[in-house]
């Protein structure tokens, strides 16, 4: 659940007083995600989603995020579009918190993606890299491989109840993935959160991505790893392993529209196990330092210590591909 933030009828007001998008006649609070507040607006002129920023997702950022979202849609990339005020300005406040609207992207995001499925995830995922090549804005990856060593520094020794040794493990990980992080392959502004919920299809067709709030400028294939990560692995007898089918296709679909080079291709699997290393850290902090009260479920670190160890018994490009 992350409905944090409660809104009024004096906040609807001043939403229909300052947006040309119609009287809303009903909004309701949507409970997926663990980030933000989001309701769903239902006007006269159709629906849309207001976002309510709570504490992770710096002020500073949110004009990227924005620019991001208005110029992918403004190149035919299918995501959201952020709506401006009457002031021209996408930002404003609500209960002294920066919120937003964007337009509402139909369809939903589907339990489980079938092989076709990944062959358009993969496609559309190329077509936003070479979209956002075209956008002049930056904002540096604050989630990427320089910030490991200090999230690592926080976990404590609790968190080997998970595992024996699990922090040791992801000393020896890191130690070993920053020595082979690669440095010159093509970058761009990547999502960084493409996990299935994130992903919308209507009647089993690609219709589009949402939330872009991890977005950032770095390695372009390191998205396409992350993919791997959370939409290729099934879950059998209580252990995650990849459905190469799944991989084949997501890959596949994504070099219809922008081939790998050789160099990426080569560093794939540090990239794959970077991004495994960064979700168990996460995910093994949140694990750590969320209050029992909080009315969000924490995500298992487990399933990522599995797709770590999984990668790091992988010799080339071709066990993906």
């Amino acid at each position: 659940m992350a409905v944090y933030t409660k809104i009024n009828s004096k906040d609807l007001s001043n939403i229909e007083r300052n947006f040309n998008i119609g009287k809303i006649i009903s909004f309701s609070g949507i409970t997926k995600g663990i980030e933000n507040t989001n309701y769903l607006l239902k006007t006269q002129k159709g629906k849309y989603i207001l976002t309510i920023f709570e504490k992770r997702v710096k002020t500073s950022d949110l004009p990227f995020f924005m620019n991001l979202m208005d110029g992918l849609y403004r190149l035919k990339v299918k995501c959201p579009r952020p709506i401006e005020s009457k002031n021209k300005k996408y930002i404003f406040k609500i209960k002294k918190k920066s919120a937003s609207i964007v337009t509402f992207l139909n369809g939903k995001d589907k339990k489980k993606l079938s092989n076709s499925n990944c062959f358009d995830v993969g496609k559309n995922i190329a077509k936003l890299h070479l979209a956002s090549k075209k956008l002049k804005i930056y904002r540096k990856n604050s989630l990427s491989v320089n910030s490991w060593k200090p999230l690592l520094n926080k976990i404590d020794k609790r968190i080997n109840k998970i595992q024996k040794n699990l922090i040791g493990l992801m000393n020896d990980e890191l130690s070993i993935i920053k020595k082979n992080w690669p440095k010159h392959l093509s970058v761009g502004i990547i999502h960084s959160d493409l996990f299935i919920d994130n992903i919308f299809f209507h009647k089993n067709k690609f219709y589009g991505f949402i939330d872009f709030y991890f977005s950032a400028n770095d390695f372009l294939s390191y998205d396409l790893a992350t993919c791997i990560n959370a939409l290729c692995f099934i879950k059998k007898k209580g252990k995650f392993i990849l459905d190469k089918n799944k991989s084949y296709n997501l890959i596949r679909g994504y070099q219809t529209v922008r081939k790998l080079s050789n160099s990426e291709k080569l560093k794939f699997n540090i990239l794959c196990r970077g991004s495994a290393l960064r979700y168990l850290l996460t995910r093994s902090y949140d694990y750590l330092n969320t209050p029992k009260t909080a009315i969000i479920k924490i995500k298992d670190p487990r399933e990522y210590i599995q797709k770590l160890i999984f990668h790091k018994n992988v010799n080339s490009f071709s066990e993906y591909f």
